[in-house]
């Protein structure tokens, strides 16, 4: 492959309650992405600081944090080619609202908090953020 590549996703706390978990691995996987690993766990204050350090200084952070710890999310490590560019778009934009019909969050989405997933955004954060929740750069299981 030319550009193969390694991303994260979580399915927020929402997606999960709501049982989105299987549909939006079916998308991913349909569109030529492979789950390396999957791991569901519940996310704390330091590791919601650490993941949102980029926001955590910012006054909406408090909102966040608690979105995020209210329930389980799923970590997801996907390879393809492209990952990073083709979980985006398949994605849409941040707020669901804005996000085109046949988007996963166009169709599952509600507004910009409760938008199905997190993705990473750049290879440099794909790789921190699969530290982060798997240990490892290489998250196969």
């Amino acid at each position: 492959m030319k550009n193969h590549e390694t991303t994260l996703i979580l399915v927020k706390p929402d997606a999960v309650e709501e049982g989105l978990t299987g549909e939006v691995l079916h998308r991913l996987e349909k569109n030529g992405l492979k789950i390396l690993n999957c791991r569901m766990l519940r996310l704390d204050g330091p590791l919601l600081k650490e993941h949102y350090a980029h926001l955590a200084h910012l006054p909406f952070f408090p909102e966040i944090e608690k979105f995020m710890s209210s329930g389980p999310v799923v970590a997801a490590a996907l390879a393809g080619e492209n990952a990073i560019a083709k979980v985006r778009d398949l994605l849409g934009p941040t707020d669901s609202t804005k996000a085109p019909k046949g988007t996963i969050r166009g169709d599952l989405g509600k507004d910009k908090m409760h938008n199905v997933l997190h993705a990473s955004d750049s290879a440099e954060t794909a790789q921190a953020e699969l530290r982060r929740f798997f240990g490892s750069t290489d998250p196969k299981v």
